[in-house]
């Protein structure tokens, strides 16, 4: 391990790997504060279980639009860089709500203000998380592309750390501490991030595009060192006919030696606007492009709709399981470290048994599993364990372990998948596209929970149609099951 380390250390620089870590840790570690969000909406403001997680998906839409911000960070440089600045910029929005949060009483006091603040600080997350996959994948390419694997299970290990040290002190961490103290320990992570933003150098890109783009049919469009040539050029031309308009006119000589200063200064402004114009427009066009292609649209497609055809109501379980169980938040933050382990046995499950299996098997076997699995919270909601001697908290443990186990079996085929249908070029951006899906997917299926739970009229207090949701959403689990087809019939977990 130690010399596996010093051998990354060794190919890309000590500050590099240091803030590639603390980045992911943060991510990982972000379930240390937002157990404290979700009892602050379930306790100090008394929102109702579909309430409480309209908040938390209005919140996380951020994560559903991250070609977004890799489009603009690839195509709109600042100071010549398209990373550092960005990755700064996207530090700040994630370490100022928090300080806001922690110091202000009135924003938590209100479920708006807090929805705003938080939907804030997802927005720098995620661009936080786009911005340094772009710099992995563009360390990997331009220094050691060898050492590929290695960063990306690095930067696995960093964010499975995180979120296990963050589960087991979240809970801890509530239970012992005001909930202001605990945003303002927590905004302490990002305060480092953006300390380190500065020891890591990149090189200037100037006005270079990105190579995925070079490729354009724009004739508007410029690449490389040329794009300065041909300024150069533009502007000398410019200034050429200005000259021999002089001249022919010799009034007002002291105007005009200020005004060619001005007007150049003003012209290669109105160059490098029209240059990122031309470079988002052909970004634009070269997604819309690849995502049109049958190949790509009908796999996404069905993701897409695994995750809205199945109503999410997690957080109407953790109503349930704080309020009618009377679990204590310790506990609930050890049952999350409980499913960070369930995660990573589902991705060794996977890699050891799964992978030379057919996509369309795999994720039938998922969606069938988690089927059975949701039986589990219909056992618990109607106390059935307990007439087999089960404990609440044996239950609430397999019920989290087991169910992220199952659904890593799931998300490692799009992860997989995703990686081979994106085109040569424009891998990075397409697979932010794809993962925004996933994430998007997710968040109208909480959006369907939500309304699943004020229909049913399961609120705080509330919770005897709990089953008859658990049971409906059990059904729905089958729902993209008859969409199969839309998966690549041959692929499987090594090759499409």
């Amino acid at each position: 391990m130690i010399g596996w380390v010093k051998q990354l250390n060794a190919a890309f620089g000590a500050s590099f790997l240091w803030l590639i870590c603390l980045i992911y840790f943060t991510q990982g570690f972000r379930s240390f504060v937002w157990t404290a969000v979700s009892y602050q909406l379930k306790d100090g403001l008394k929102l109702s279980p579909s309430a409480s997680q309209f908040v938390s998906s209005v919140a996380f839409f951020p994560w559903s639009i991250k070609p977004l911000y890799g489009i603009i960070s690839d195509c709109i440089p600042i100071k010549g860089r398209r990373r550092i600045p960005y990755l700064v910029i996207a530090t700040v929005l994630s370490l100022v709500p928090w300080v806001l949060l922690g110091l202000n009483a009135n924003l938590r006091s209100s479920s708006w203000h807090l929805m705003i603040v938080l939907t804030v600080q997802n927005l720098g997350s995620a661009m936080a998380d786009v911005v340094v996959d772009a710099m992995i994948a563009e360390a990997v390419r331009l220094e050691r592309a060898s050492f590929a694997g290695d960063l990306q299970s690095m930067s696995w290990l960093a964010m499975a750390l995180g979120g296990i040290c963050g589960s087991m002190l979240g809970g801890l961490a509530f239970a012992n501490l005001q909930i202001d103290t605990i945003f303002l320990l927590f905004s302490i992570l990002p305060a480092i991030q953006l300390l380190s933003c500065g020891l890591v150098e990149e090189k200037s890109a100037g006005s270079k595009m990105l190579p995925e783009f070079s490729n354009s049919r724009s004739s508007h469009m410029v690449n490389g060192n040329s794009s300065v040539l041909d300024e150069d050029n533009f502007l000398a031309k410019k200034s050429n006919i200005r000259t021999s308009r002089r001249k022919k006119s010799q009034k007002k000589n002291k105007k005009e030696a200020v005004v060619p200063s001005n007007s150049r200064i003003h012209e290669k402004s109105k160059f490098l606007a029209l240059q990122w114009f031309h470079s988002l427009k052909a970004a634009a066009y070269s997604l819309c492009q690849a995502f049109r292609q049958p190949i790509i649209l009908r796999p996404m497609t069905w993701f897409f709709l695994a995750h809205v055809t199945v109503p999410n109501l997690s957080t109407v379980m953790f109503y349930y399981q704080a309020e009618f169980l009377n679990l204590e938040a310790s506990f609930l933050g050890t049952a999350r470290v409980v499913a960070w382990l369930g995660l990573m046995l589902g991705t060794f499950i996977y890699n050891k048994y799964f992978k030379t299996m057919k996509l369309r098997k795999i994720l039938l076997s998922a969606h069938i599993g988690l089927s059975f699995l949701s039986l589990l919270d219909i056992v618990l909601v109607s106390r059935m364990n307990i007439a087999f001697g089960i404990s609440d908290k044996i239950m609430v443990l397999f019920g989290s372990a087991l169910p992220d186990a199952v659904n890593q079996l799931k998300f490692m085929p799009f992860l997989i998948l995703s990686g081979q249908l994106c085109p040569p070029g424009i891998e990075g951006t397409l697979f932010a596209l794809f993962m925004s899906i996933n994430n998007l997917g997710s968040t109208l299926g909480s959006f369907m929970g939500a309304g699943l739970a004020s229909i049913l009229n399961i609120s705080s207090g509330s919770f005897d149609n709990l089953g008859l949701g658990i049971a409906i959403q059990v059904l729905c689990t089958f729902i993209p099951i008859a969409f199969l087809f839309l998966i690549p019939k041959e692929a499987t977990g090594i090759s499409a």
